[in-house]
């Protein structure tokens, strides 16, 4: 009963109960929002990152990411590489024949710097093709894992750049010059990994395992090593395979003159850095580097990749570019040079075409 004198109107009545369930709906639908939430499955925010920090979104590859793995790989190998060297448990045998009918060497140190290598790319980017020289045995597989750190160099001067992981193929050489290797001439070793997007190299890793000295170039991005400056491209220091030097020789000597030197080395990636300014007491100097006969594309896409990012090239000897998808063999031979005009040295060297095909 209302206190006397105090009439309750009844659609006073009425607004001042709506008010009181409105409060009530509004405080219990917020908890039993929360409640149910905390069963629901969560979604990322808008415009929030939806992988962890560091790592491109799914069906994607972050290049300098892959090149802060390859540049781990190729150590990592070098590693395997040296140790087995050191430890003289080589175990060489011959594993088939070059087509110029020499035995074609493989060691422990091969397969352990193969398998140390391709592990560690496979786990890293499980999406993306790898092709190495070496055979990989599942029933062998090591665990190596990537922390997703990039070293400060990487970091200062290589942007993020994402690519479709379809287009990428990695391409591996665990141990570069295995005949100088079982020789014990040191300074030709290399280990080598080359990232190839769309068949154009773009990321390049040379290790040289025994001075712990690696240079690595990323195409549009930057790198670590530079051009020489100074060549003479009317009596170049040409260098080519030991097994080849006698070949090259005379049409070297009679394109270019009688003293055109003549550089024999073993290893394509040490041959490709005798282009490059290099601080490493037992490396050679070069103005072209030059192979005349059928050569695997793991030997060349590293250096391929390093001489592109410095402004250099290398081409069959006809001048075509060579693709890194398909086959793993280039039949054209190849010419390479950096600072140089390229296409006027294949035009002085006409025959060697000839020769890449015996």
């Amino acid at each position: 009963m209302a206190p006397m004198g105090i009439r309750l109107s009844p659609l006073g009545m009425a607004v001042f109960c709506l008010l009181g369930l409105g409060v009530l709906y509004h405080l219990y639908s917020g908890f039993l929002a929360g409640r149910f939430a905390a069963f629901m499955p969560s979604e990322p925010a808008a415009g929030g990152p939806e992988s962890p920090r560091g790592s491109a979104p799914a069906g994607s590859v972050d290049l300098r990411e892959l090149l802060a793995v390859s540049v781990l790989a190729a150590a990592r190998g070098g590693e395997e590489v040296k140790r087995v060297r050191e430890g003289n448990v080589l175990n060489a045998k011959a594993k088939g024949k070059t087509r110029e009918g020499a035995d074609e060497q493989l060691t422990t140190g091969d397969l352990l710097s193969n398998r140390r290598m391709f592990y560690l790319l496979k786990s890293a980017f499980p999406a993306v093709q790898i092709n190495s020289e070496e055979h990989v045995d599942t029933a062998d597989q090591e665990t190596v894992s990537w922390d997703h750190s990039i070293p400060e160099d990487i970091k200062q001067k290589i942007q993020p750049k994402e690519v479709p992981a379809e287009s990428v193929t990695v391409w591996i050489d665990p141990l570069d010059a295995t005949q100088e290797y079982t020789e014990d001439l040191r300074q030709y070793v290399t280990t080598m990994v080359c990232v190839a997007v769309n068949g154009k190299p773009v990321i390049g890793v040379i290790h040289k395992p025994f001075s712990a000295y690696t240079a690595w170039a990323m195409v549009d991005g930057g790198s670590n090593v530079k051009a020489r400056s100074s060549y003479n491209e009317k009596t170049p220091r040409i260098i080519v395979s030991r097994s080849h030097a006698g070949k090259v020789e005379q049409v070297a000597r009679q394109t270019f003159g009688n003293k055109t030197v003549i550089i024999p080395a073993g290893g394509a990636g040490y041959k490709v850095l005798a282009l490059l300014d290099v601080a490493e007491k037992n490396q050679e100097e070069a103005d072209v580097y030059i192979h005349v006969t059928y050569i695997k594309k793991w030997d060349i896409c590293a250096g391929n990749a390093v001489l592109r990012a410095l402004g250099g090239h290398m081409t069959t000897l006809t001048g075509e570019e060579i693709s890194y998808t398909g086959s793993d063999g280039n039949e054209g031979g190849l010419i390479a040079s950096i600072n140089m005009n390229h296409k006027a040295l294949i035009e002085k060297l006409p025959d060697l075409e000839k020769t890449s095909h015996k």
